[in-house]
């Protein structure tokens, strides 16, 4: 009996433990450090009393509120174009045969998962000023390429980039659709076109909306790419860091107000798209899903050169980088010749930013997946009131931008008694709150696929709910969880928006190196290092396949 009661005690503490665990970590280092944010927000610099001048300066001076305009306009019209290529690319691919399939979708997975600076870096060597292209044209033509500056490079970057969000979220929709459902539309006479925008569009509407969001909080949240090619067009991101940066009476606070500002707006956001994806969502059960058939003529051809035009473009920022990372360097200027000159400058001097990258992603996926696995486990077999609080934590790292939660780290901890601001553990902590939802979502999807029978019928057989977890549901648990944490170290190494704020010259990563290097215009140390992230991030997904036994990428 006593035995017993004791084993009853440690299955109450490790559970218990747990649960306060997680509520400790997402209060100390998410609900903390926001609150600290809307403090410093609200505080004059000089007296520290409750104050708006911060907020009145912000909206007074057409300097900054434009950013907030810009910011919206930019990222409105990366949304939409991303809906447009997306849904029209993923309704393609599910209804007709298209040659190379498993390739094409390779490729824009990758495209997908690159961090979006090394998109802007490529484009400037290829359209900018001195860009390949541009010197090309000039030379043969007599043709000024477009300047890839400003807002109408912000949205080729971002498009390019975002739209594989929601092509994966439209093709997985499609897939559950019943084609009975078609069949009887075309049998009343709603065919083509009509049949599209009647019957597929509005099935697939909630989980458009769901990739909508995505592409939204990432085109808002982005720092890299308005920061390398803006060139005057700010952004809230952009403008944020660099008040933030400067450190100069009440900038910090300013600083606070705004990253407070983009928090009230990506909230509001998440929670409208909720709103109306509760409204609207219902669920679909395929018995006979879209088949692919194949399309002949013209249109055949036409399809196939569009398909590979589009993801042709996408993986342009990997293709030029590795090009351009065996080419000769003098200073800034590419000349003729190959070497490997900018591989060896950065092992000789840059050499610790890639062990820093590496070394930091898997301190955090070491956390993410203790964390992912047991807080999976306990908002969906043990649910309570504090587990339903915890399950509502682990939304706001969607919609926290990473400059943002990097300013909210330092603003919380960079004094005593809890002082972190310059260390490694700051950084791999913000990797931790980042990207803890992707192995968390994965984790609770293959959780809600485990019946509760079987670990019922190990607990029947004498073992302790404890032990059944770690030894029965963790190890079924296993594909999802790794597969989540994959996609989560590969986000966590191209990590930017945060660690750009949160570096010393002791903790820089790749990431960070990689723009410091463009900013000084040393662009083959640059293509060298997003080179190596490019392959890494490839090797990633090989793994990621394997362990998954997918061929697919589940948002």
């Amino acid at each position: 009996m006593w035995f017993a009661m004791n084993k009853q005690k440690i299955r109450l503490d490790f559970w218990t433990g747990v649960t306060v665990l997680s509520i400790a970590i997402f209060s100390l280092f998410l609900i903390y450090p926001l609150f600290s944010l809307f403090v410093s927000a609200f505080q004059n610099a000089e007296t520290g009393a409750f104050s708006l001048e911060h907020f009145v300066h912000f909206f007074q001076r057409k300097y900054y509120y434009q950013s907030m305009i810009n910011s919206f306009s930019v990222t409105l019209c990366v949304t939409v174009l991303a809906i447009l290529i997306g849904t029209t690319l993923a309704y393609f691919m599910t209804k007709y045969k298209i040659k190379g399939k498993n390739v094409v979708e390779i490729c824009i997975i990758i495209s997908l998962l690159s961090p979006p600076f090394i998109g802007a870096y490529s484009w400037i060597l290829i359209g900018g000023r001195s860009g390949m292209l541009t010197q090309w044209l000039y030379n043969t033509f007599g043709y000024e390429f477009p300047s890839i500056y400003g807002f109408a490079g912000i949205l080729l970057v971002l498009t390019l980039k975002l739209y594989p969000f929601i092509y994966l979220y439209a093709a997985g929709a499609m897939k559950n659709i019943d084609s009975a459902l078609i069949e009887a539309a075309e049998s009343l006479g709603c065919s083509g076109v009509r049949k599209v925008f009647t019957v597929i569009v509005p099935l697939i509407t909630p989980t458009i909306l769901a990739g909508a969001l995505m592409v939204f909080m990432n085109a808002m949240a982005d720092f890299g790419t308005p920061m390398l090619i803006g060139e005057g067009f700010n952004v809230m991101p952009v403008m944020i860091y660099s008040e933030f940066i400067n450190e100069v009476g009440d900038q910090a606070n300013f600083a606070a107000a705004m990253a407070a500002i983009m928090v009230i707006i990506t909230s509001t956001i998440f929670l409208l798209q909720k709103f109306v994806v509760n409204r609207k969502s219902f669920t679909m059960s395929s018995l006979r899903p879209m088949q692919s058939e194949p399309m002949t003529g013209a249109g055949n051809i036409v399809m196939h050169a569009i398909i590979y035009l589009l993801v042709a473009l996408s993986m342009i920022p990997q293709l030029v980088v590795v090009y351009t990372s065996f080419l000769n360097t003098r200073g800034a200027v590419f000349v003729e010749g190959y070497s490997l000159d900018s591989y060896r400058t950065i092992f000789e001097t840059l050499g610790t930013a890639i062990t820093n990258t590496y070394l930091y992603s898997t301190s955090a996926i070491l956390l993410i997946v203790f964390l992912g696995a047991t807080v999976a486990y306990l908002t969906t077999r043990r649910r309570s009131a504090l587990t339903e609080f915890i399950d509502v934590l682990t939304m706001f790292p969607y919609i926290i931008p990473g400059s943002v939660l990097g300013i909210t780290l330092l603003l919380a901890f960079n004094d005593d008694p809890i002082l972190l601001s310059g260390t490694a553990f700051i950084i791999i902590i913000s990797l931790v709150i980042r990207r803890l939802p992707y192995t968390l979502r994965s984790s609770s999807a293959i959780l809600y696929q485990i019946s509760p029978s079987i670990e019922e019928a190990s607990i029947s057989l004498g073992a302790s709910p404890l032990k059944t977890f770690f030894k029965v549901t963790a190890v079924m648990m296993l594909p999802g969880v790794m597969s989540g944490a994959i996609l989560s170290w590969i986000t966590a190494i191209n990590e930017l928006s945060s660690s750009v704020i949160l570096f010393t010259g002791a903790t820089k990563t790749m990431s960070v190196a990689i723009y410091t290097e463009v900013i000084r215009a040393s662009y083959g140390t640059a293509a060298a290092l997003s080179t190596i992230l490019t392959i890494t991030t490839i090797a990633a997904m090989v793994i990621f396949f394997r362990v998954s036994g997918s061929k697919d990428v589940t948002l």
